[in-house]
């Protein structure tokens, strides 16, 4: 079989290289912003063209000579980005012309001996300076507006042209989707490199290196999950950078786009009022929740005991008791097949359906033990009728006699009845009330 081909976006920073990323994947999924270094990962996509499929690969920007930390482990994701590529496109600027940079990039192609598309950016106005990038070295130029949408589709007729036709494949067994989700630098990028055994998140001590959504597919044990690593939440008062903004942002829509969000908690600091606020997103999101507490290989040297921390947890946790709890160590790789399985435990548990009959032989007998109670007003309330309306996450409607509403504590006291006879662990439960007209 012909492996999907894999083509890089590589060129120095603030080419566009993002913009046009998006604009082929047809969707914001890499950050664009007017500075240097947004994009630090390698950024992945799986796309088609005429029926035919490709893996685009967005990367940092090249900056020679730069001080920034964050720019040098940039620069190596871009050079494993080029490795494995099939094709390279080169991105220019056409309004900035040709820069010194651009050939140095060039020639550090061109001694790699890879097959390159050298794409001019910013022609919006007019090709007139685009002679001057045949300098590059390369034959071909293909002059684009990726912001604009000018000229893409010549672009991905040239792109196809010089990689094998692979048809799109026809997705039966969809992939466990995983949201990697937590403050800044608990761990959330060294724990999918661990996952997936390759350093495609660039991991830095700095806290916010991981500014991009970056999707990586494994395969383990026949089953395949597809990990979404987002960039660290942040509490909105210290989003000093829109950038910033644009990435929290994109980590709730990370969640909602997953199957099952995994909260990395950071063992040697503790729980954060930060943690229960990102972990109650995910409730509201309705997705499965799996408590990650990476870090744990310093557990010994800071004599933390998994009952005492896990007690602490649940007391900070107290709206979701039901999520389990993992113990992980990234740096070790320790703890990762346990987490694999509570993933797929919330998964299964958020598909699970319950019969009608089983659902209101469980409301009779939770009514008769404690009689249901009103929001509001006086007068008794019966439970007339339940069913399950939906799943991912359980949706249950129960009807009552009377137009009024299940006071908050009998809602809970028959969420945890349904728990507790059928499960749903790491889910959250919805429960909707419905009245008889008169």
């Amino acid at each position: 079989m012909i492996p999907i081909p894999k083509i890089a976006l590589v060129g120095r920073a603030n080419v566009g290289k993002s913009t046009l990323f998006n604009r082929i994947c047809g969707r914001r999924k890499a950050i664009t912003d007017s500075r240097p270094g947004s994009t630090r990962d390698r950024n992945y996509a799986q796309a088609s063209w005429q029926g035919a499929a490709f893996e685009l690969i967005d990367t940092g920007g090249l900056l020679l000579g730069s001080s920034d930390p964050l720019l040098g482990p940039a620069a190596e994701q871009a050079q494993r980005a080029i490795e494995e590529a099939d094709l390279i496109l080169l991105m220019v600027d056409g309004r900035a012309g040709l820069l010194p940079d651009d050939a140095a990039i060039a020639r550090q192609l061109r001694e790699g001996g890879k097959q390159v598309l050298v794409v001019v950016n910013k022609t919006e106005a007019g090709e007139a300076g685009l002679p001057e990038f045949s300098r590059l070295g390369f034959k071909d130029l293909v002059p684009v507006s990726a912001e604009h949408g000018i000229g893409i589709g010549d672009l991905m007729d040239e792109v196809m042209a010089r990689v094998p036709r692979v048809a799109e494949p026809e997705e039966t067994d969809k992939p466990l989707r995983l949201a990697l989700v937590g403050r800044p630098n608990v761990g959330k990028s060294s724990l999918l490199n661990a996952f997936i055994g390759e350093e495609r998140s660039v991991v830095s001590a700095v806290p916010g290196t991981t500014r991009d959504a970056v999707d990586s597919v494994m395969e383990r044990d026949g089953k395949r999950y597809l990990f979404v690593d987002t960039a660290g939440i942040r509490r909105s008062r210290h989003l000093k950078e829109s950038v910033d903004h644009v990435s929290m942002v994109q980590a709730q829509r990370s969640v909602e786009r997953a199957d099952v969000a995994i909260v990395v908690l950071d063992a040697t600091e503790g729980m954060r009022e930060m943690d229960a606020k990102i972990a109650g997103d995910a409730v509201e999101a309705g997705r499965g929740i799996v408590l990650a507490v990476n870090k744990w290989d310093q557990a010994k040297g800071l004599e933390l005991k998994q009952r005492s921390f896990s007690e602490d947890l649940r007391d900070h946790l107290k709206f979701m008791p039901w999520a389990p709890v993992v113990f992980v160590s990234a740096v070790n790789a320790t703890g990762l097949a346990g987490l694999l399985k509570a993933a797929e435990r919330v998964q299964a548990a958020r598909n699970t359906r319950v019969t009608t009959g089983e659902l209101n032989r469980l409301l009779g007998t939770a009514a008769r033990k404690y009689a249901p109670k009103a929001e509001k007003g006086s007068g008794d309330v019966k439970i007339l009728f339940g069913t399950q309306v939906g799943v991912a996450p359980p949706t249950f409607v129960i009807s009552l006699n009377r137009p009024v509403d299940l006071h908050f504590s009998y809602r809970r006291y028959l969420e945890n009845q349904i728990r507790e006879a059928f499960g749903f662990e790491g889910t959250p439960i919805n429960l909707k009330v419905r009245t008889r007209r008169h």
